[in-house]
Order: structure tokens, then C-alpha cells, then sequence
């Protein structure tokens, strides 16, 4: 049987209080702020003594209160944060926040900007408001609005649009049966770049290090040709990305799948896509079938997608001293890709996305008056 000291050592589990020193040092200023409601000072000085790594029991007995009011602030401080120190709001009381300050907010945040800055932060639109800035955040977090982000867009100036959104689109839901359907691309001009110092490995507590700095050891393309289906990758590595090297590609894709197949190709307007060499090629080989992406639409291109993959896990933090390494690592990442493909799934419509286009372009007409 369990006797009544071992009982006495387990209790009731803690919750875990860790604090920022942001929030120690504001616990520190309102406890001894001589203006501090004696209530709140309180609260402060048992979150204190509970993030100093006191029990319950301990924090009550230094404090002279009881042991229940200290689990209770140190619960509500783990939920809330410093705004859980406030009292709760009792029956028939007004809300701290109005409707009105909530509105004037998003209002302020969609509509204009600080005067010194290109967008505002807490802290600005705290001083704006008469509001806190973890106030300020809440309200952002609610209606989603995030001022410190931007994204980039760009339209399509392209004629056939709609045609070429349509084909390959349908290209993806519905694929032609015995075919291949493959998103093609060229990712040129990827450098081998060799940092000025040997990168710092990443340790406990502190991350992977390199310099700024780097030197360019060469260039290197890389021809890819997507799998819709399955997610394998045909690929080749050339030095110089003309219609030449485009061509050898095309046959080295035609090798790949085998007879009796239809060849689809999903690929963007690029002029080496094009040239007479090119569409000589295609005609000796009918079973290749070129769709052709909207002008400036890469993102409706799989392949890119695939590109930001290698990119991320490979290109991005590599150190080569020369290309053919750089070379010898993309081939072994492919490889490794290959051995365990994984395909994208497409789920917009072409009807869906040209709706979705209309209405952004509708939202965005007035935008300049």
C-alpha cells in the first residue's frame, strides 16, 4: 500500500509555466508599480514565483495565501497569457473591448498606413488605438489579417488564356488513355557557388552557419520532364540550355516511354520550344502532342512545382567547388526521388480557376482610384 508521504509528494500535476522575457519583465514592472491594483500585483508576483520553479504549495506559503488561488492564476496564466491575470468579466458587465475599437482596427489596418512606415506592426497600431498589443494581435489573428506579409502576383496578358487553362487542366483530371503525360521544363543557370569559409555544422541550441559571401564555380541546366501519373522524373544535365539540347531531350523522353504509347507534353512558351527545328522534330514523331501553358502562368506547369522541391532540399544550402559536383548531387537527388515517387495531386478545375481569376480581377479594377 502506498503510504501517506509518497501520497502527499505527488498531488496534482502542475501546468507547465515558462516565460518569455518580454513578459517577465512586465510581470516585474506591474508588481511593483506603485499604481498596480494590489489584486493584479499579486497575480503577477505568483506567476513569478511559479516560473522560479516553486510548487504550489511553496509559492502559497511565501505568499501567505492559499494554495487552490495559486493553481488557479497559474492555470489561467499557462491558458491566457498576461491577459489571463484580468478578472473575468462578471454578469451585466461591459465588455473591455468595444465593437467599435474592434471595427476602427480593421478599418485602420485595410484602409491606410502608418506614417512612417509601409505597413503597420503591433506596436504601431497599439499606439493608434489605445490598445494593447497582444489585443491588437487577436483581433489580426481573428479576421485574418496579416500586414507584415506580401505576396506577388502576375496576370496573364495571353490571347488564348481560357483555351490553354481549359487543355491543360482537362490534361490533368482526365489523362488520355494509353499516354504519358509529362510537365516539361528547363531549370537553367543553376550555379555551383562554394562559400568563403567551411559552413559551421548545427549544434544544440544554435543553427547551421555559412557566409554571405560565396564564389561562383559555373553553371549547369537541368532538363526535367514530370510524370503526372506516377511523379517519375526523365531528366538530363547540359551546360548550355538552347533548342538543340531541348531536342536531345525530346528523344531522350521518347526512349523513356515505351512503344505504343501517346507522348503528352505540358510545357511553356519559351522560344527554343519553338523554333523550326523543333516543330520539324515533333512532326517525325506524331505520337508527341505539345499543350503549350498561358504566358506568364508557370505555376500551372507541375514541374515547377517539383523544381521548388529540389531547390529546397538540395540547391538552396548545396556547396559545391566546382559543377561537375554540383552535376553528381542533382543526379543522385533525382535518383532518390525516383526510387520513391510521389505525383501531385490537382484538384482546381479550369472552371474553378477562371472563376476564381474573374472575381480577383473584379475586386481589383478600382484598385488604383
Amino acid at each position: 500500500m502506498m503510504n501517506a508521504a509518497c501520497m502527499a509528494g505527488r498531488g496534482r500535476p502542475k501546468a507547465e509555466l515558462v516565460l518569455t522575457d518580454e513578459e517577465r519583465d512586465t510581470l516585474v514592472s506591474w508588481s511593483r508599480r506603485a499604481k498596480s491594483a494590489q489584486a493584479l500585483a499579486l497575480r503577477c508576483r505568483i506567476v513569478l514565483a511559479c516560473a522560479d520553479g516553486l510548487t504550489n504549495a511553496e509559492v502559497a506559503e511565501q505568499l501567505g495565501i492559499t494554495r487552490p488561488t495559486v493553481g488557479k492564476w497559474r492555470s489561467r496564466f499557462v491558458v491566457s497569457r498576461l491577459e489571463g491575470l484580468a478578472d473575468e468579466p462578471r454578469v451585466g458587465r461591459p465588455p473591455s473591448i468595444t465593437l467599435d475599437q474592434v471595427e476602427d482596427v480593421v478599418v485602420a489596418t485595410l484602409e491606410s498606413k502608418p506614417a512612417n512606415a509601409t505597413h503597420w506592426s503591433r506596436a504601431s497600431m497599439a499606439a493608434r488605438s489605445g490598445l494593447s498589443k497582444s489585443t491588437v494581435g487577436r483581433i489580426w489573428r481573428d479576421f485574418e489579417l496579416k500586414p507584415h506579409l506580401t505576396d506577388g502576383f502576375k496576370l496573364s496578358t495571353d490571347p488564348q488564356f481560357v483555351e490553354k487553362v481549359v487543355d491543360v487542366v482537362g490534361l490533368y483530371h482526365n489523362p488520355p488513355e494509353n499516354a504519358v503525360v509529362f510537365c516539361v521544363d528547363e531549370k537553367s543557370q543553376i550555379q555551383a557557388l562554394d562559400r568563403s569559409a567551411p559552413v559551421l555544422p548545427m549544434m544544440p541550441g544554435m543553427p547551421e552557419r555559412r557566409t554571405h559571401d560565396y564564389a561562383r564555380n559555373g553553371v549547369t541546366s537541368l532538363f526535367a520532364a514530370f510524370n503526372i501519373t506516377d511523379g517519375t522524373v526523365v531528366s538530363e544535365i547540359r551546360r548550355r540550355h538552347r533548342a538543340v539540347e531541348y531536342q536531345k531531350f525530346l528523344a531522350a523522353i521518347d526512349k523513356a516511354v515505351p512503344d505504343g504509347l501517346d507522348v503528352h507534353i505540358v510545357c511553356d512558351n519559351l522560344s527554343t520550344h519553338k523554333t523550326p527545328a523543333i516543330r520539324a522534330w515533333l512532326a517525325r514523331h506524331p505520337r508527341f502532342h505539345v499543350h503549350f501553358t498561358p504566358t506568364g502562368s508557370s505555376w500551372i506547369n507541375q514541374v515547377e512545382r517539383w523544381f521548388s522541391y529540389l531547390t529546397t532540399q538540395l540547391l538552396q544550402r548545396g556547396v559545391y567547388k566546382n559543377v561537375q559536383a554540383l552535376e553528381k548531387d542533382i543526379r543522385d537527388w533525382i535518383k532518390t526521388w525516383n526510387e520513391d515517387p510521389r505525383p501531385f495531386v490537382w484538384k482546381k478545375t479550369a472552371e474553378e480557376i477562371l472563376t476564381s481569376l474573374a472575381k480577383y480581377l473584379q475586386r481589383i479594377s478600382g484598385a488604383g482610384h
